[in-house]
């Protein structure tokens, strides 16, 4: 799936988003200081691989990592996601625990 897609990082609409051949995922954000508040994930019904959503969230880490900014996860999926792939748990600000 995202081998050959690319995580684009739009500031306009504050979103991460990964185009498909035919879907379009994103995952709206809001920036304060060096926080990312990752508030929604949007995942087309359309879209029938298992792994896309985990490889989704692993690129949006990637950038927030090179970033070098805290992850504050809002949404849900985003937080049980921390929750099973705990290397990701350095990404949360001190005294945040999921």
């Amino acid at each position: 799936m995202t081998d050959a897609a690319e995580l684009i990082d739009n500031d306009f609409l504050r979103q991460f988003e990964i185009k498909t051949e035919d879907h379009f995922a994103k995952i709206e954000y809001s920036l304060q200081d060096r926080k990312i508040f990752l508030t929604k994930l949007i995942i087309p019904e359309g879209i029938t691989d298992e792994n896309f959503t985990a490889d989704f969230l692993k690129l949006v880490f990637e950038n927030v990592e090179e970033r070098n900014l805290s992850v504050v996860p809002t949404s849900p999926e985003i937080a049980k996601f921390i929750r099973r792939n705990r290397q990701y748990k350095k990404l949360l600000p001190v005294g945040l625990r999921i």
